[in-house]
C-alpha cells in the first residue's frame, strides 16, 4: 500500500510539473527529485531561499533582545503618561516602568535612553515589566566597584549629615563620608558641605552589607604629600615660617605650615605663665613661628612663638637689687611656695618658709591665692640663671628679736596647739613664736602614750617657759608646771607603812590593781593578794592594803594585803614569847616546858594557815 501511495504521489507530482512547464524553464526531472525537500512538502511549507533565511536571522539578532537573561539593557522612552513611562527595548512588546523610579530625573522626556532590567517577561496581561531602579542599582555597584578597583575619582552629592560624618549619593548609592575624611584639617562646621557636589575616592566596599565608604581627603593628600616633602627638605632650626592655627589643646597649639604640622608647646607660647593656649591664640589665626627642633624624619616639628620676642629677663631693670621691695601678682601656687610675676615674663619664688616667721609647716595656700597682688622683698637675684627668690615675712619685724624680754624662763603664757608629734606638742604663742611641750611635761599624774590622749589641735593651753635657746630659735615649754604637783601631797598621805581601805579594781597576770583616787593606782603583786585564810583576793573585793613602796619620781605605788595579817602574826609570836618568858621566870619551868609551850603556839599558827 505504501509503495502504491508513493507511486501515486510521484505520478501526481510529475503531472503537476508537466502542467507548469509552459511557465517555468525546463528542468531535468532527475535533478529536481534529488534536490526536492520532501519534509517541507509534507508539512505544506513554502520553499524559501537560504540566503533570505540567513538575512532574516541576522535582522532578528540585531533588533531583538533575549528576554530570558536578566541583564541590564538600554531602552528608549516612547511614551509618557501621568504615572508610567513606556520603554521600547526592541522586544516583541514594550515595557512599563512607574515614574516613581525616575523621581531623581524630573526632566525625563520621550526619546531619552535609559537603562532597564527585565523584571517580568510577561505578566498576567502579557505585558513586559521592566525596572529602572534595579538596573540603576546594578550599574551603580558595577561603577562603584570599578572606581574602587581602578582608584578612579567619582563625583557625589552630599545629601545630609549623620553621626560621625556625611551621607553622599554616588551613582545613586548612599555612601558614607567619615568626618575625618572630609579634609586634611579638622572640620568644625559639617553643615557647610550639605548640598554640594564634590569629588571623592572610593576607599572601602563591604559587599556583605552593601556599604560604601568614600574619602575627599584622599584626593588632596597626594598633592599635600608632595608639598610636605618639599617643605620638610627645607626645614632648619631657627627658621621662621608663617603658619595657621589648626588645633588648640590644653598642652599646646598645632600649626599648619602648608601641609606640615608643627606643635607649639604651651610653655613656648608666651614668656608669661598662661593657663590655656587660647589665652594667646585662636583658631585659623595666622602667625609667624620659629622652628626649635625636629626629629630625624622631621615628622615631629617643635615650634616656638615667644622666642620671636626678647626675653623679659634681658629687659629687667638694672635698678632692682637684693633687699628691694617689689610688687607682683600670684600666678602659680604649689605646696612649697608661690610664684610671683614681678613684670611680664619675670617671676620670683616665695618659699613657704619665707611667708611667715612661724616655724611649723604650713601650705602656701594658707597665705596667698592665685591672682592676689602682693608685696615682697627680693632675697636673691641671679640674672644669668634667671632666678629670683622673694620673701613676705621680711616686711614685718622678727618676733625673736626681743624674745628674752617677752618670754623669759619661768614666765607663764597661753598658746594654741598647732601640731602633734609622738614625743610632744607644738604650741604657737604668737605668729612666729612656737614652743614644744614634751609629753612628760603635760601632766603630773597621767601616763600619756600620745599627746592626742590629753589635748586636741586648736585648743588653747596654758604653758610655762622652761628653757630658751635664742640662737637655735627654740622654746621648751611645760603645761604641768602651771599647776601644783599633787605627788608632793601624796608622798605623805601614802607613805610606806600606811594602811588604806580600797577595792581591788583589776586582776592582771602578775597581780592586781587598786585605785586610791583619780591620780594614784597601786599595784598588788600576786603573793601579796593572799588573805589570812589562804585564799586570793578577787576582783571587786574590798580589803585593807598596806603601802610597801612609794616612788614620787616614777609615780610608782606598790601595796600589800598579806602584809597586814603577817605583821599581826609576828606581833602575836613576839607577845607569846614574852609571856612564856615571864611565866618561866615565875614558875621556873624547865627548858623542856618552855619548848612545849612554844611548839603549841606554832602548831596553832600553822593550823590557822591551813584553814
Amino acid at each position: 500500500m505504501a509503495e502504491e501511495k508513493e507511486t501515486a504521489q510521484v505520478e501526481g507530482t510529475t503531472e503537476a510539473v508537466q502542467e507548469t512547464q509552459t511557465e517555468t524553464p525546463v528542468q531535468d526531472p532527475k535533478e529536481f527529485l534529488e534536490n526536492f525537500d520532501w519534509e517541507k512538502y509534507e508539512q505544506g511549507i513554502e520553499r524559501v531561499e537560504d540566503s533570505k533565511l540567513q538575512e532574516f536571522e541576522d535582522l532578528v539578532a540585531e533588533n531583538f533582545v533575549d528576554t530570558a537573561d536578566e541583564e541590564v539593557v538600554e531602552g528608549k522612552v516612547v511614551h509618557l503618561t501621568e504615572r508610567e513611562a513606556i520603554i521600547d527595548i526592541n522586544a516583541k512588546s514594550e515595557g512599563v516602568i512607574s515614574l516613581n523610579e525616575f523621581r531623581y530625573n524630573p526632566n525625563l522626556k520621550i526619546g531619552d535612553k535609559v537603562e532597564v532590567l527585565i523584571d517580568i517577561r510577561e505578566d498576567k496581561s502579557g505585558q513586559l515589566v521592566l525596572s529602572h531602579r534595579k538596573a540603576r542599582t546594578i550599574k551603580a555597584w558595577e561603577r562603584v566597584n570599578n572606581a574602587h578597583d581602578k582608584e578612579e575619582i567619582v563625583s557625589g552629592f552630599v545629601k545630609c549629615r549623620t553621626k560621625g560624618g556625611m551621607i553622599v549619593d554616588v551613582f545613586g548609592i548612599e555612601a558614607f563620608l567619615p568626618g575625618s575624611q572630609i579634609d586634611v584639617k579638622p572640620i568644625r562646621d559639617y553643615d557647610q558641605y550639605v548640598g554640594k557636589t564634590m569629588e571623592f575616592k572610593v576607599v572601602k566596599i563591604n559587599h556583605e552589607f552593601k556599604n560604601v565608604v568614600v574619602s575627599h581627603k584622599a584626593l588632596i593628600e597626594a598633592d599635600i604629600e608632595e608639598q610636605k616633602k618639599e617643605i620638610i627638605s627645607q626645614l632648619e632650626k631657627g627658621q621662621v615660617l608663617e603658619g595657621v592655627v589648626k588645633n588648640i589643646t590644653s598642652y599646646g597649639v598645632f600649626i599648619d605650615l602648608g601641609g606640615v604640622d608643627g606643635l607649639i608647646h604651651i610653655t613656648d607660647l608666651s614668656w608669661s605663665r598662661i593657663n590655656h593656649p587660647n589665652e594667646v591664640v585662636e583658631l585659623d589665626q595666622k602667625l609667624n613661628v620659629v622652628i626649635l627642633d625636629f626629629d630625624e624624619n622631621k615628622s615631629r616639628i617643635q615650634l616656638g612663638l615667644k622666642q620671636l620676642e626678647k626675653h623679659p629677663w634681658d629687659a629687667l631693670s638694672d635698678e632692682i637689687k637684693i633687699g628691694d621691695k617689689v610688687k607682683g601678682k600670684v600666678v602659680v601656687i604649689a605646696d612649697y611656695g608661690a610664684f610671683i610675676e614681678v613684670v611680664e615674663g619675670v617671676e620670683g619664688l616665695i618659699h613657704v618658709s619665707e611667708m611667715s616667721w612661724s616655724t611649723h609647716l604650713r601650705s602656701a595656700q594658707d597665705f596667698v591665692n592665685v591672682g592676689d597682688e602682693v608685696e615682697a622683698v627680693v632675697l636673691t637675684l641671679d640674672r644669668e640663671d634667671r632666678k629670683m627668690s622673694l620673701g613676705i615675712k621680711q616686711l614685718t619685724p622678727d618676733p625673736w628679736t626681743d624674745i628674752t624680754s617677752k618670754y623669759p624662763v619661768g614666765s607663764r603664757h597661753k598658746g594654741i596647739i598647732r601640731n602633734f608629734t609622738n614625743f610632744g606638742v607644738f604650741v604657737e604663742l604668737e605668729e612666729g613664736i612656737d614652743g614644744l611641750i614634751y609629753i612628760s611635761d603635760l601632766s603630773w599624774t597621767k601616763k600619756i602614750k600620745h599627746p592626742s590622749e590629753f589635748v586636741t589641735v586648736g585648743d588653747t593651753i596654758e604653758v610655762e617657759v622652761l628653757e630658751l635657746d635664742v640662737e637655735g630659735r627654740k622654746l621648751s615649754l611645760g603645761h604641768k608646771q602651771t599647776t601644783e604637783n599633787p605627788w608632793d601631797k601624796y608622798e605623805k598621805e601614802f607613805a610606806e607603812g600606811t594602811v588604806h581601805k580600797a577595792t581591788l579594781t583589776e586582776i592582771v597576770d602578775k597581780g592586781g590593781t587598786i585605785d586610791f583616787n583619780e591620780d594614784i593606782t597601786a599595784f598588788i603583786p600576786q603573793r601579796h593578794m593572799e588573805k589570812e585564810d589562804g585564799k586570793k583576793l578577787s576582783k571587786g573585793e574590798e580589803a585593807e592594803f598596806k603601802i610597801i613602796e612609794f616612788n614620787k619620781d616614777f609615780k610608782r605605788v606598790v601595796a600589800s594585803h598579806t602584809a597586814i595579817f603577817k605583821e599581826e602574826e609576828r606581833r602575836n609570836v613576839k607577845a607569846a614569847a614574852k609571856r612564856a618568858a615571864a611565866s618561866a621566870e615565875e614558875s621556873k619551868p624547865t627548858l623542856g616546858d618552855a619548848n612545849e609551850q612554844l611548839q603549841a603556839l606554832k602548831d596553832k599558827m600553822e593550823a590557822n594557815k591551813k584553814k
